[in-house]
């Protein structure tokens, strides 16, 4: 990883093909083989990564079955041209994309990308995800589409590339009350979210299992059911002290800034200690209702191994829920079911 960020830093740097991509690859295969079958392609602008639609479509050719859910920031790229990008990357993964609406939270990057879209206010940028969503379906599934939003306006919108799945699926998290109604009106899964801290797992547990029938509750009020996934930083060791000290060091990382805090949030879902304690809380969240688990490890091969090898065995029939996992490589990560 840091030869890979090294070349990708450095101009000129870097072989004939790029060390993070190659990275990505082996996880990817590496996840497939095991029987992981989602991976999300994060979209960080302002990090030393590869962009997430070009990274998906390389991706696309070196895999086989795995599904390419794609980050996209209402703001810096218009659900018009999101629709048109996705059905092309549907079409030639043989039916595999999926979306990831991330509404952003680094005002840097939403203005120096998106042209000054950065929005102070929580509530407006809800309701800039949802006339994005709104339009990114309805030029998936109609052969002509108007929309009047504030934010995106579309007269008789007309896309002849359709895509292969009727629509894909499209994964959001949101915490503001109307960004969770809009999530439950309009999006597959939604990703829940808890305090970051592993100490806190009975805690978050039952604020996650409340908080999910909620959320379930509001979209069948819809006539709809939806799926929730859940982001996790996994350290699997040989005893929980070994883990619970791994993951006090990187709770210590992640207070050196905004970025390197983002692993460490991870923990607060509890995937801290033995593979055997990792299999019984897997189980756990099934039964709250969890159906996608976000996974991230590192160093992410290694982990993703131990994973593989020591908690997978483990997991049973309940290896049928969807996990996700970073494969630490820039701006990609993996998922499963």
């Amino acid at each position: 990883m840091e030869r890979a960020i090294s070349d990708l830093t450095t101009p000129g740097a870097g072989a004939d093909s790029d060390r993070s991509f190659e990275l990505a690859v082996d996880v990817l295969r590496d996840a497939e083989d095991a029987g992981f079958d989602i991976t999300l392609i994060a979209e960080r602008w302002l990090g030393p990564d590869l962009e997430s639609w070009i990274l998906a479509s390389a991706l696309s050719q070196r895999t086989r079955h795995i599904e390419l859910m794609v980050a996209v920031h209402p703001g810096i790229v218009t659900p018009q041209a999101v629709a048109k990008m996705g059905a092309s990357l549907d079409r030639i993964s043989g039916g595999r994309l999926a979306i990831n609406v991330v509404n952003g939270w680094w005002p840097d990057e939403m203005n120096l990308f998106g042209n000054g879209a950065w929005l102070d206010d929580s509530d407006k940028r809800a309701e800039r995800m949802g006339e994005f969503i709104r339009v990114l379906r309805g030029l998936w599934t109609n052969d002509a589409f108007s929309f009047r939003g504030t934010h995106y306006t579309v007269e008789n919108g007309r896309l002849p590339l359709k895509p292969i799945q009727t629509p894909p699926r499209i994964y959001a998290a949101s915490r503001s009350p109307s960004g969770k109604e809009l999530v439950a009106e309009t999006c597959d899964v939604w990703f829940a979210d808890y305090q970051p801290d592993y100490r806190l797992y009975d805690q978050n547990m039952a604020v996650l299992a409340t908080e999910i029938a909620e959320m379930r509750e509001k979209a069948a009020k819809h006539g709809r059911r939806l799926a929730i996934g859940l982001s996790a930083h996994v350290i699997c060791a040989e005893t929980l002290e070994q883990a619970n000290a791994e993951a006090d060091e990187l709770i210590a990382y992640g207070q050196q800034d905004r970025i390197a805090s983002i692993a460490a949030r991870g923990l607060g879902a509890g995937l801290v200690g033995t593979p055997a304690l990792l299999a019984e809380r897997i189980a756990a969240h099934e039964r709250i209702g969890i159906d996608c688990l976000m996974l991230r490890f590192h160093p992410m091969r290694e982990g993703l191994g131990t994973f593989i090898a020591r908690v997978m065995p483990l997991l049973g029939s309940r290896g049928h829920t969807r996990a996700v996992a970073d494969d630490g490589a820039p701006a990609t990560s993996l998922a499963s079911r």
